[in-house]
């Protein structure tokens, strides 16, 4: 299922290329090599996808199925997904260089997140509000916002794209979906797959390319009446902005600065063994990355030292190499900005215990590769502990007492997610409760599950993914009242009568 170099563009039920007949090439970041060519939209482009979707919607062709038609649609999406996930996964892997086996994985989650939805779509959505008066009928429904701009990170792209396509689907909504320019080759797939499950001509679009050029229209369109973006904060801020113009509903999740806290009572091997993989898996480039270690002074050295002893025994490798436990970055630019950042932290005070640099391995040297990197003796004020690094990198802070350990764990722009590492049952739900962050493991790091909502506090956006919430951003409410004994309300005199007496 290889993505297409011309016509790669889906839009009104028909693929398509380009209006001026641009390309894209994507590039491998495991050795820069060609992995395919794809369609690069236009201005124009973006506008017939959104002129599509918004015809689409308008008709009704879709937001008047029922409920179960939708859930039935989906199911059967999540269906043909299974059927063809080796091949997607193959995709996404060569577009993001990540390890097979992890893309693998993904798919399995991006599946569950269609099931999951498909299930939801079956439960009741409607509610009756009693009154207490026996003449009148009220209820709250729920119907489809309407037209979505689905904006999709590089990092995750079926799996970022499947939490917003499958409830947007179930929903009733029509949308159009523009993952990144980096790795369009499974949303391509995605596209195909909705196509040939039967999902009406025009609800479901597709345009590649980048954000200034596609992404812009996408957002500041009156007829656009929903933006669901992932991605960095710099973006989603510029979102909210145009958004703000036409008064439409936005969804963002914007990344985080993740604290790991690890206190003395707690299972070490455990907590070292998950914190490796909390900062280390996909080399960082994960939004909910335990990229900062809180750990409790008495424990710091031996913390600290196994951490590093384990980040310089990683065996990076690309998709192919059965051996390698992660992979490259995601191109040459962000490789760039991950080693400003360790050289920052460096200038600032940080001390380097592991990696820090781009790997110099024969076998990676046409790669995007940079070494698992720990920095120890960080401190709030330092910009690597405040600034996401969206890499490889670890920073290291210390903490003496279950207070300090909360106001350091909460001392970030960013409320994405975060971890409790100890013992005792009572400091894990105080610790819990405090944190400032949209989800909190204690003793686990990274899980989730497609039935739970996914979001962030402060600058880590607005809004949630998954769980039954994830559908709700999809919806709108009205409220129905109905006088089933209409009378006259009485309330003025009527001129008529009064002229009569």
């Amino acid at each position: 299922m290889p993505a297409q170099s011309v016509n790669s563009l889906f839009i009104d039920g028909q693929w398509r290329g380009a209006s001026d007949g641009s390309t894209r090439e994507i590039r491998s970041p495991h050795d820069s090599s060609l992995v395919t060519k794809v369609s690069e939209a236009t201005a124009q482009d973006a506008s017939d996808a959104i002129a599509a979707a918004r015809a689409s919607f308008d008709s009704g062709l879709f937001s008047s199925w029922s409920w179960a038609q939708r859930s039935a649609l989906v199911a059967r999406i999540a269906d043909l997904l299974e059927r063809d996930a080796e091949k997607i996964a193959m995709l996404e892997s060569g577009d993001t260089g990540k390890r097979v086996i992890e893309a693998d994985y993904d798919l399995a989650d991006v599946i569950s997140v269609f099931r999951y939805y498909a299930g939801l779509g079956l439960s009741e959505h409607d509610r009756v509000v009693h009154v207490g008066d026996e003449r009148i009928d009220s209820r709250v429904v729920s119907e489809p916002v309407g037209v979505c701009a689905l904006i999709g990170p590089w990092n995750y792209p079926l799996l970022q794209a499947s939490w917003k396509v499958a409830p947007a689907l179930i929903a009733g909504c029509s949308f159009i979906l523009k993952p990144s320019e980096l790795t369009p080759s499974s949303a391509i797939a995605l596209m195909k797959v909705m196509d040939e499950a039967g999902t009406p001509k025009g609800v479901a679009n597709l345009v590649l390319g980048a954000g200034a050029v596609v992404g812009a229209p996408l957002t500041s369109d009156k007829r656009v009446d929903l933006v669901s973006f992932t991605g960095g904060l710099a973006t989603g801020k510029a979102i909210m902005a145009t958004a703000s113009q036409t008064v439409k509903k936005v969804a963002l999740e914007l990344g985080g600065k993740n604290p790991n806290i690890i206190f003395a009572d707690a299972d070490l091997e455990a907590a070292i063994d998950n914190a490796v993989t909390a900062v280390f898996l996909h080399s960082g480039q994960v939004c909910s990355a335990g990229t900062r270690l809180l750990v409790e002074r008495s424990i710091h050295d031996h913390v600290v030292e196994s951490i590093a002893a384990r980040a310089n025994a990683i065996r990076m490798g690309g998709p192919a190499d059965l051996t390698a436990e992660t992979g490259p970055l995601i191109s040459q630019a962000h490789l760039g900005k991950v080693s400003l950042y360790v050289e920052k932290a460096l200038a600032e005070g940080a001390q380097l215990l592991a990696g820090g640099k781009r790997s110099t391995h024969e076998s990676l040297a046409k790669g995007w590769y940079f070494e698992p990197t720990v920095l120890d003796n960080c401190r709030t004020s330092m910009s690597c502990v405040q600034d996401e690094s969206f890499g490889p990198v670890l920073t290291v802070e210390t903490f003496d007492s279950e207070a300090e350990a909360i106001a350091l764990g909460n001392d970030t722009i960013y409320g994405l997610a975060g971890a409790v590492w100890t013992s005792d049952s009572d400091k894990a739900a105080r610790v819990a409760k405090a944190l400032r962050h949209g989800t909190i493991w204690i003793n686990d790091f990274g899980p989730y599950k497609a039935q739970a909502e996914w979001g962030g506090f402060k600058a880590s956006g607005i809004g949630r993914e998954l769980g039954p919430s994830g559908l709700h951003e999809y919806l709108e409410i009205k409220h129905i009242w109905t006088n089933t004994s209409p009378a006259r309300s009485g309330w003025f005199e009527d001129s008529l009568e009064r002229e009569s007496k």
